[in-house]
């Protein structure tokens, strides 16, 4: 076991001035049980209170020293520190094994996806009694790496195949995982598309990538851009550090980047120097960014894309979806957002602010013509792929901005629609009706979230810039 791994008992460890149990009375601590019970909870309390505030994963054990919790914390002493509070033992998901607690544990990791790797191996090796109990019977999500095509492809599921994978979880978390993989995929660009993809079919090479090859996420085998031999090296170098391998990989790839160097193969270096980098500063990088989806309502990411395929007539199943808003304060200071979805998430390396610089006054109407000719005469001039579908947070009036601005700069549009919020009417170019569909339909639901994600990034821009001004 590695020296990030090594399970600490946490009493070397000094408490700083501020400690937030200690703000908590005694009388939000649960001390129901009694005898040794009660005196092994309170120690333990004492304890966590001691625990670093820096990632990590702590581990709950009853009086016979079993392990009953795993979790994972960005700070662990304010995470394990939560159980021995009066809501842990109100909580409808924790009372039930809270008071079991009579010992902690933990393991101070480097990073919040390195703290995810290691809280999943536990997972998997101890199968704690109250991980499985707090999923609701529901399946545990799964890292599923495929082993029997050209390039093999990256994507998570809750129903692993049987043949021709590898598979890394179980994970408490879907939402962390997919976090954790945007991060990854910063450093290993690897695809998570479900193309099948053959290095030898010349066809490839006249199909568009999607987004994450524009942003450099992805390095793009669906258009042959990279070789088999190349784009294995890179899920190679993935095994390696979902096996929990990291000081091996930096290793061996400084080893690579030298050879590569001596060859004369500098561009090869380049890449292996830039992915070292990200790797070494996973500290300072690698927080899982998984933003919960609205609590309203659920969204299906699969099925709000093929309803959407459905409901707007689409040849193909879109992957990339970008929303755009407005927002403005008494008519100073107006801003939009751009925040971008692929495969119905949220990616967050694709959202984009935007200060309107060309209109006086209140006016989203020309705010809207101006963000979106700005952002598509870049892609346009740096020859990026559009989004399979641009949504406009607004109605009609807001819809024919958008079109005026495609027009004005003679580009093609991609799928273009908006959502009025009155009634989440569905508003087509050319077409006077709106299209309804059900408050319940995937589809509707998807764009709904696009949409809320998009006011939420603009008013949270705009609310940065106002709070500046009065600095000023």
């Amino acid at each position: 076991m590695s020296k990030d791994e090594k399970i600490s008992k946490g009493a070397s460890i000094d408490p700083p001035p501020i400690d937030p149990l200690q703000a908590e009375s005694d009388s939000n601590v649960d001390v129901t049980d009694i005898g040794d019970q009660r005196a092994a909870f309170k120690v333990t309390a004492d304890k966590v209170r001691k625990f670093p505030q820096s990632p990590g994963v702590y581990l709950m054990k009853d009086e016979a020293g079993v392990v009953i919790y795993v979790g994972k914390a960005t700070n662990l002493r304010s995470r394990a520190g939560s159980y021995f509070l009066k809501a842990a033992a109100m909580d409808s998901r924790t009372a039930d094994w809270v008071r079991n607690i009579a010992d902690a544990d933990y393991i101070e990791c480097e990073s919040e996806v390195d703290a995810l790797l290691v809280e999943s191996r536990l997972i998997k090796d101890i199968q704690p009694v109250n991980n499985k109990i707090l999923k609701d019977d529901k399946t545990f999500p799964y890292l599923q790496i495929t082993t029997h095509e050209d390039f093999p492809r990256v994507e998570v599921t809750r129903e692993p195949m049987s043949s021709g994978v590898k598979l890394y979880g179980p994970f408490a978390s879907a939402g962390d995982l997919r976090g954790a993989i945007q991060v990854l995929q910063r450093i290993f660009k690897f695809r998570t598309c479900s193309l099948d993809i053959e290095e030898n079919d010349e066809r490839w090479r006249w199909f568009r990538p999607c987004l994450l090859a524009s942003i450099k996420q992805c390095t793009a085998p669906c258009n042959l851009r990279v070789s088999k031999e190349d784009y294995r090296k890179d899920i190679k170098r993935l095994h390696t550090f979902l096996a929990g391998n990291k000081k091996r990989l930096l290793k061996q790839m400084h080893e690579d980047m030298k050879t590569a160097s001596k060859e004369l193969k500098f561009e090869e270096a380049a890449k292996l120097r830039d992915e070292i980098s990200m790797l070494e500063s996973l500290d300072r990088r690698g927080e899982l960014d998984t933003h919960a989806q609205p609590e309203v309502f659920y969204v299906d990411p699969k099925k709000g894309l093929t309803g959407l395929k459905q409901v707007l007539k689409l040849a193909e199943t879109p992957r990339s979806i970008e929303g755009v808003d407005i927002a403005h304060l008494g008519g100073g200071q107006t801003v939009a957002s751009l925040v971008q979805f692929i495969d119905g998430l949220p990616f967050k390396p694709g959202y984009r602010r935007y200060k309107i610089k060309n209109v006086k006054g209140i006016d989203d109407f020309k705010s809207i013509h101006e963000v979106v000719a700005r952002r598509f005469q870049r892609l346009h001039d740096e020859q990026h792929a559009f989004p399979d579908i641009l949504l406009i947070d607004g109605g009609k009036g807001q819809l024919s901005s958008a079109v005026a601005a495609f027009e004005t700069l003679g580009i093609e549009p991609p799928t273009l629609i908006s959502l009025a919020k009155q009634n989440e009417e569905i508003y087509r170019p050319g077409q006077s009706e709106p299209i309804v569909l059900s408050r319940h339909a995937f589809s509707l639901r998807l764009l709904q979230y696009v949409r809320d994600e998009a006011h939420r990034f603009a008013q949270h821009y705009h609310h940065i810039l106002r709070d500046k001004s009065q600095f000023e």
